[in-house]
């Protein structure tokens, strides 16, 4: 997929939140300034949350409650998995609710299986090419939702 724009982005995200992924862990991979961060603002003000929805570039994780629980997370500083378990995430990742995670490849040996992946990229023209890969049939489903906006 191609997205122009920040509006074709905010498109994307919507249509995720449509199909209401209440219990799903979603990664996202992309060099800095892909557009991790922007994707995930969008979809969860899609969802109804209200206010300034920060990174957790520097908190790690950001929580949130939508009628359901969802964790937003930022590997980006992570140095290994003794950090995942010193910060209590495999517990976290045992509950119920939709994890959002970003830079998953920082702690890839701990991560739960994932059902969807969003790789995006940036060209120099500002457009994101992003590929989809789905890890299973909840994924396959947020797959098509993404790909109809």
């Amino acid at each position: 997929m191609h997205w122009s724009d920040e509006a074709a982005c905010a498109r994307a995200a919507a249509a995720l939140a449509a199909a209401a992924p209440q219990d799903a862990v979603i990664t996202l991979e992309g060099g800095l300034g892909a557009g991790k961060t922007t994707f995930v603002r969008h979809f969860l003000q899609a969802l109804g949350v209200q206010g300034h929805i920060r990174s957790p570039t520097y908190t790690v994780m950001e929580s949130y409650d939508v009628g359901w629980p969802i964790s937003h997370f930022d590997f980006y500083r992570f140095e290994g998995p003794q950090e995942w378990e010193d910060a209590g995430f495999r517990d976290v990742f045992a509950l119920p609710g939709l994890k959002l995670c970003e830079w998953p490849q920082k702690v890839q040996v701990m991560m739960p299986a994932r059902d969807l992946t969003l790789h995006l990229h940036a060209d120099e023209q500002g457009r994101r090419h992003v590929r989809l890969h789905a890890c299973s049939a909840l994924g396959c489903r947020l797959a098509r939702a993404i790909r109809s906006s």
